[in-house]
């Protein structure tokens, strides 16, 4: 087979395959140009979802002709002048998306600088290109691309609806938004104008946050955590959104380096990570971060469309997302997302069955003599607090005053609504949730979830001094598994132990669990033994299980904490309103599930129409 110099048109084409994917390529292509240019104010078109037009215009430098000429050549580029690929300080350096772009559809570019009296456009079609020829234009430069695909029309059959497509090409502009929050954007298409974005004021991390507020939502300002570290000369900064406001996908989380977007998996891991202990793995957080290296620390030439980066020492990056995401959400405290509250207040107005009658106060409801037989299933889940000692659950509660959690003594002081956030309990609904009295409203705690938190807590606090505190069972508890479990559980045995759970094989079949975890009280011995079986089976044998020590703890906690149904008394009730005040992250259980949803005064007083 003879070997032979590819024409350069194909040549063209195929690069253009690698840079331009779609039309939401072109747009960051365009608009990276723009930034670079030191545009103040960028606009996009779209038309078709970018099929039959692509727009983009700045307010930049601009091209003089003899720069045009050259911009549309391959491998041109302004943007390395020393030829430093180790230095790389603009989106764009490869110099491939003009004439990768016009190679395979109908170019436009009209530019003037500020110094020149007119403005001069350069034609290419299918990447043959026209003269440079005058036109009329005001500082800056536009760029339209039309017919995308034309030249190569078998990529238009793996395009996307034309809905889809846009939704592509305006997240691409979104997040370049987010990394240049001094500049104006603006997004079209065929009908409106679908986002407008004004430029941002003021110090840096003022402008990053409020260019995150006008993309993510108010409701992302008002939930997210600051986020600001730096070690060994990287910088990380940004916000990140509290465990209780979550989504489904991941499209809501924005990572840049050095201004550059991207989307890579080191990030993704670490980001994972850090939310591992407080949110369910099939959710996802809202964030913001920003890192800034030093280039030389970092490669971002290692991906045509440059959406992922190499870093010389990826685990001092990982270790810096991981702890200041990790820190931060624990400085967050008891506090959960307030977007539960309007869903709360959605769930009440949203119909179900109507409003009891009442007829005393809230302590005293007793239904009328015509009350259908809902109406007293419902009268009887009220439970009115049991008395001091009255139905204890020794070993799972202790009422103690947040100054006595070190171990002070139990001391339970009358709590006032308004002498702690989280309030005073004033009484437990079906067993599960617990209804205290604030300052300004009131809180519905689910207990179950509540307690998980402030005992998984408990034990890695154990963990991170010394082993887990253990109990030895009066009854050592035997649990019946399949033989392939009691042999995963056998061989970590002495890891459970330094976690302070203590067993050992029972025959072929069978363990017998001998002492169990302190801080986990009364706990589901068996149920304990069968999940953590379960999760060994996943996990890999040369992982330690200190390494997926959140993973263990969770579960543990899980079955050591209050289960819903159990009655508590006035004293446990408040205890557990005091610990979570003291508690890092109790905003959430171990799932990323909210422990309590708080409704002010003023909210109540809506849904009764006072307001």
């Amino acid at each position: 087979m003879t070997i032979r110099r590819l024409p350069e048109g194909l040549v063209n084409r195929i690069a253009a395959g690698e840079v331009i994917e779609r039309p939401a390529s072109a747009v960051k292509e365009l608009v990276e140009n723009a930034i670079d240019a030191g545009a103040r104010r960028i606009g996009v078109t779209l038309r078709d979802g970018g099929r039959s037009l692509i727009a983009v215009a700045d307010d930049g430098t601009g091209m003089t002709a003899d720069e045009m000429e050259l911009a549309v050549e391959r491998h041109a580029t302004s943007k390395l002048p020393d030829d430093d690929l180790v230095r790389i300080a603009h989106l764009g350096f490869r110099g491939e998306a003009l004439p990768s772009i016009g190679s395979v559809s109908r170019l436009s570019i009209t530019s003037r600088t500020a110094d020149a009296d007119s403005g001069f456009r350069l034609d290419i079609a299918g990447g043959v290109k026209q003269p440079v020829a005058p036109a009329a234009m005001t500082r800056g430069t536009r760029v339209e691309v039309r017919d995308l695909f034309f030249a190569t029309p078998a990529r238009l059959k793996f395009l996307k609806s034309e809905r889809a497509e846009q939704a592509q090409a305006l997240a691409v502009v979104r997040r370049l938004a987010l990394a240049c929050p001094e500049i104006g954007f603006t997004f079209d298409d065929d009908r409106r104008t679908v986002l407008r974005l004004e430029p941002e004021n003021g110090e840096l991390f003022e402008a990053r946050l409020g260019r995150v507020s006008a993309i993510l939502g108010r409701d992302f300002r008002d939930n997210a955590v600051p986020i600001d570290a730096e070690r060994e000369g990287i910088r990380l900064a940004g916000h990140a959104g509290l465990p209780t406001m979550n989504r489904g996908n991941a499209e809501m989380q924005f990572l840049f380096v050095n201004g550059r977007p991207v989307q890579d998996r080191l990030f993704t891991g670490a980001i994972r990570a850090a939310y591992m202990d407080v949110l369910a793995r099939d959710r996802h957080p809202l964030l913001a971060l920003f890192l800034e290296i030093p280039p030389d620390m970092v490669d971002v030439n290692v991906h045509p469309a440059k959406s992922e980066v190499r870093f010389r020492d990826s685990g001092i990056v990982r270790g810096l997302i991981i702890g200041a995401v990790r820190h931060a959400l624990a400085e967050a405290g008891h506090r959960a997302s307030s977007t539960l509250t309007g869903a709360a207040l959605g769930a009440f107005q949203g119909g179900g069955r109507p409003a009891l009658p009442l007829r005393a106060a809230w302590g005293g409801y007793r239904p009328g003599p015509g009350a259908s037989p809902g109406m007293m299933e419902a009268a009887a889940d009220y439970q009115a607090p049991l008395a001091a000692g009255e139905g204890r659950l020794e070993g799972t509660l202790r009422p103690e005053a947040p100054a006595a959690l070190a171990g002070g003594a139990a001391i339970v002081p009358e709590t006032a609504p308004g002498d702690h956030p989280l309030g005073a309990a004033r009484a437990q609904l079906h067993g599960t949730y617990v209804i205290a009295e604030t300052a300004d409203g009131i809180v519905i705690v689910d207990q179950h979830a509540a307690h998980e938190r402030l005992v998984m807590e408990k034990m890695k606090a154990a963990l991170g001094e010394r082993d887990v505190p253990r109990q030895m069972l009066l009854l050592p508890e035997v649990v019946e598994l399949d033989e392939a479990s009691v042999l995963r559980l056998a061989d970590r045995a002495d890891e459970f132990a330094e976690l302070g759970l203590v067993l050992e094989p029972f025959g072929p079949g069978a363990i017998v669990v001998r002492e169990t975890p302190a801080p986990l009280g009364q706990c589901d011995v068996k149920g304990l033994a069968r999940d953590l079986a379960d999760e060994l089976a996943e996990l890999d044998q040369s992982v330690s299980l200190k390494e997926r020590l959140d993973d263990v703890c969770a579960t543990m906690a899980c079955h050591g904490s209050v289960r819903a149904g159990r009655r508590l008394n006035q004293a446990e009730m408040d205890a557990l309103l005091r610990q979570m005040e003291v508690t890092p992250r109790a905003g959430q259980c171990n799932h990323g599930r909210p422990t309590y949803v708080a409704l002010s005064l003023a909210d109540i007083e809506r849904l009764f129409g006072r307001r």
